[in-house]
């Protein structure tokens, strides 16, 4: 799953791609950060994967950043740089939403 629009977002990296567990490769972690019934399951649905997705927007991991930077920010400056740059990403997202 990636974001065609800029976001910062601890759990997005800088080209979009959406980094949460059930997303992931089935099977086990390489890095033993996941349990396998945290990865991609076939019964998952599009409905399961847009909660878990709305789930990270609002409660970001910052444990296992995709984007480091958006992770130290959230974690140090949340309600300051963090969330400006934020509300920049869903401003310009608005104003090209038509073109």
């Amino acid at each position: 799953m990636k974001f065609i629009t800029d976001i910062w977002h601890p759990n997005v990296d800088k080209n979009g791609d959406v980094c949460i567990s059930i997303l992931h490769e089935p099977g086990e972690d390489k890095y033993g950060y996941e349990k396998p019934e945290e990865r991609w399951l076939p019964i998952h649905t599009v409905e399961t994967i847009m909660i878990s997705v709305i789930s990270m927007l609002a409660d970001p991991n910052g444990d296992s950043p995709a984007n480091v930077d958006a992770a130290k920010e959230w974690r140090e400056d949340r309600h300051g740089e963090f969330k400006r740059k934020v509300a920049r990403c869903v401003r310009k997202s608005q104003e090209t939403a038509f073109e």
